[in-house]
């Protein structure tokens, strides 16, 4: 508790939706002096909002409804796009937004991911807005949306591309506040890549690992990264493999076998060097302490990792 605030009383002024107190207390300010004061505070709970993303179709899900405070206070129709979002109704913040999601939009989501929390009106609101992201695709459809009946809601549900709904921020359009802190958040933090762009790829997989130095296992490790390069390459990327250049450079240099000075001095440093110059990881095969080590060095410099080749998206490059 603070020690500069002293409540003097607390008055309920209303019950009727939700609370609304008007708080008397004692308030230290900086020269060490006291001060009474009076406020009014709402508490109508902590909610959850979530922005749904598709990065194949490049789209965002929204809403459309009408509401009043915004009708009252110049908006001509009252009518709203916002993000999904509801109260939490003491559900924790995960399950609140997965429960809203389907409600509202008909998508039972698989993962949702937090990405911050906020104060949305200090002055006279106590809530706390949680705010999440979320990837959904057309077999996570379980029904049409549209909100809770029983609460009174009619929700309709927009898929809009993503660039539309920038803009729709940019001309005023889109004016609700958290829906605008989601789609910038995803404009900010590349969430939603545009479909053209292609990434050069590092393929991470067992070399050595488990084979016991046997030329053909190894050969079979080299095949099966190979073909998943190869899979990289077909959806438009550039992929590449730390053995492309380590090999080649280490018979050069003089290596004569697996696991001598030149072999360990140059392995596992060429990929890691070669790791700088891509924009992403993808890990596949079984264990391997040194692919595990390029995804952890990855993560460390903030490239995305894959770890399936669905994960990866389509690009027309």
């Amino acid at each position: 508790m603070n020690p500069n605030i002293k409540i003097v009383k607390e008055e309920i002024l209303s019950n009727n939706w939700y609370v609304l107190k008007k708080m008397i207390f004692k308030y230290q300010k900086r020269d060490g002096s006291w001060e009474t004061q009076e406020r009014e505070a709402y508490d109508r709970g902590n909610g959850a909002a979530i922005l749904l993303y598709n990065l194949e179709k490049q789209t965002v899900i929204l809403t459309r409804q009408f509401r009043m405070p915004t009708y009252i206070n110049g908006n001509e129709n009252g009518i709203l796009i916002e993000a999904c979002a509801g109260l939490l109704d003491k559900d924790s913040p995960e399950d609140c937004i997965l429960r809203e999601a389907e409600e509202e939009t008909g998508f039972r989501l698989a993962n949702v991911q937090k990405v911050g929390e906020a104060y949305m009106s200090p002055g006279s609101v106590t809530e706390i807005l949680y705010f999440f992201v979320a990837e959904y695709a057309s077999h996570m459809q379980t029904g049409q949306g549209g909100g809770a009946e029983k609460e009174q809601e009619e929700i309709e549900v927009l898929e809009l591309p993503f660039e539309q709904a920038l803009s729709m921020v940019e001309n005023g359009e889109i004016r609700d506040g958290k829906t605008i802190m989601l789609l910038q958040y995803a404009q900010l933090n590349g969430l939603i890549q545009p479909k053209s762009k292609s990434l050069h790829i590092l393929v991470a997989g067992p070399y050595r690992s488990n084979t016991g130095d046997d030329s053909k296992l190894i050969e079979a490790n080299m095949r099966l990264m190979n073909e998943a390069a190869l899979r990289v390459y077909e959806i438009g990327h550039m992929p590449v493999l730390g053995e492309w250049y380590a090999l080649p450079l280490m018979a050069t240099a003089g290596s004569r076998r697996i696991g001598d000075e030149i072999f360990d001095r140059m392995f596992h440093p060429s990929s890691v060097r070669l790791l700088s110059h891509c924009d992403a990881v993808l890990r596949i095969g079984g264990p391997s302490k040194g692919a595990d080590e390029m995804v952890r060095t990855a993560e460390t410099m903030g490239k995305k990792i894959f770890c399936d080749l669905n994960e990866i998206p389509v690009s027309s490059l």
